[in-house]
Order: C-alpha cells, then sequence, then structure tokens
C-alpha cells in the first residue's frame, strides 16, 4: 500500500515535467490576473486593486475607475511610492497606498490583490474569520489572518499601518466589514489564492447557513496547505484560470 507520503514525493516528481505553466510576461499576468478575478465577480465597483513590485522599486498597477473585465496593455500604470504616475495614463487608485506599508513590512511580496468579492464581502459583514472546513480552503490553513474591526477608508498611512500590522507574515487576511487582501511572493500565487479565497467564503457561507461547522485537523489541513501552494501547483492552476479566462472572454493578449 502507497503511504501518502510516496505518493506525495512521486507526484511532485511529475509535476516537474509533465504540467502546462503557461508562458506570460508580467504585465500580461497582470491583465490575465485582472480578467480572471472579473470573471470571479471581484470587480463590481471602484472598490479593488492590484499591485506589482518591480525590481528598481516602482510598482505596476491599473488606472482607477477602469474594471478588471476591460485592462488591457495599454491601462497598465508604473507609479512610485509617492503615487506619482511614471509610466502611462491616469491615476492609481488611492487606496494602493496601503499596498506600500505592506510592500515595505514585507520584503518577500511581490504582488498584491484588494477586493471586495460578493461572498467575502458577506463573510465579512459577519464578524467571523475565514474557516478551514473543506480541503479547498486549506491553502488558508493557518495562513489567513482576521481584522476584526473596519479601520475606515484605506486611503491613508494609519489604515494601511492597521492593515499590514494584521497581516503580519501571512499570506491572505480577511478585513472585517471590508474584502479580503492577498499578498504573495509571485503574481501567480496572489491570483491563485484570490481565487479561492471568495470560494471558500461561499462554501463558508452555505455551510453554516444549514448548521454548525466541522474544521479539519490542523494537522491534515497544514500537510494539504503545503501541497497546494507548491509552486508548479499554483503555477498550472493559474494556467487554467488563464486558459479559462481567454476562452471565455474571446481577449487576445497583446505582444
Amino acid at each position: 500500500m502507497q503511504t501518502r507520503e510516496a505518493a506525495t514525493a512521486s507526484t511532485v516528481g511529475k509535476m516537474k515535467t509533465q504540467l502546462e505553466l503557461g508562458e506570460w510576461t508580467e504585465a500580461q499576468k497582470l491583465i490575465l490576473t485582472c480578467r480572471m478575478l472579473a470573471l470571479e465577480s471581484h470587480s463590481e465597483s471602484l472598490a479593488g486593486q492590484i499591485s506589482m513590485r518591480s525590481t528598481n522599486g516602482t510598482f505596476l498597477t491599473t488606472p482607477m475607475a477602469i474594471g478588471f473585465d476591460e485592462i488591457e496593455a495599454r491601462h497598465v500604470i508604473r507609479v512610485d511610492e509617492s503615487m506619482q504616475v511614471l509610466e502611462g495614463h491616469g491615476m492609481a487608485n488611492p487606496a494602493v497606498r496601503f499596498h506600500f506599508w505592506v510592500y515595505r513590512r514585507r520584503p518577500d511580496v511581490q504582488c498584491i490583490v484588494h477586493t471586495h468579492p460578493p461572498y467575502i464581502s458577506a463573510l465579512s459583514m459577519t464578524g467571523r474569520p475565514l474557516l478551514v472546513a473543506h480541503m479547498d480552503a486549506t491553502p488558508f490553513a493557518d495562513d489567513c489572518a482576521f481584522l476584526p474591526e473596519w479601520p475606515g477608508l484605506p486611503i491613508a498611512d494609519k489604515e494601511g499601518d492597521i492593515i499590514s500590522t494584521a497581516l503580519g507574515s501571512k499570506r491572505t487576511i480577511l478585513l472585517a466589514n471590508h474584502g479580503f487582501l492577498a499578498a504573495t511572493s509571485s503574481i501567480e500565487e496572489t491570483a491563485y489564492l484570490a481565487v479561492l479565497i471568495e470560494r471558500a467564503a461561499r462554501n463558508q457561507l452555505i455551510a453554516q447557513a444549514t448548521g454548525p461547522v466541522k474544521e479539519l485537523d490542523p494537522a491534515l489541513a497544514k500537510e494539504a496547505h503545503d501541497f497546494l501552494l507548491l509552486p508548479n501547483v499554483v503555477k498550472a492552476s493559474f494556467a487554467m484560470f488563464a486558459r479559462r479566462t481567454l476562452r471565455r472572454t474571446g481577449y487576445q493578449l497583446e505582444g
């Protein structure tokens, strides 16, 4: 009988050569992330931002009042920490300011997504944290912080300080009466977790409507967390979401 450890090792070995990981530029990945999140209802209003850290200390983001579903290469802008637009046209969403607090405190973070999708927003209104009660939620096992009080409109430094402190060293955070933040070392991982957290919130709300929710054993949840966040699992998942997005929207990437 094959053990889980042996099966995992075998699977990890095969993933190195047998997965379709996609080949896109960083700017194309940003566009794909916006459009895949739009399909998941992450862009229903002005709220929501994506940012990527560049090696020269600047950041790629998208302009305010351009929906995730309409982002094209011409919309991507480059800004500095003072929110000055260095390349492109339009203005950055003022809430990107709180992203900079996370970047300063977390040198490992290279990409941040913050949105207000429906189920996360609904869960955020209950005062309850995200629960790890299903296998698909295990990427958040001991990796999703919770800010229990809304600090106000997050466009000033105070809110950035509060949110980045609450996030700590975790990859994600549920913001009460607000939304969520995903902050990781790659755009693929940030996008992946942004998709998964909305689905985890949906499943939790459906389950809670029927009765108490039974959480997973923490040790088993951590094991699944580590597997589902393996780089090749993340990249293959991003590629799958990207292909689905291109197929459903008919959008043609430039260059």
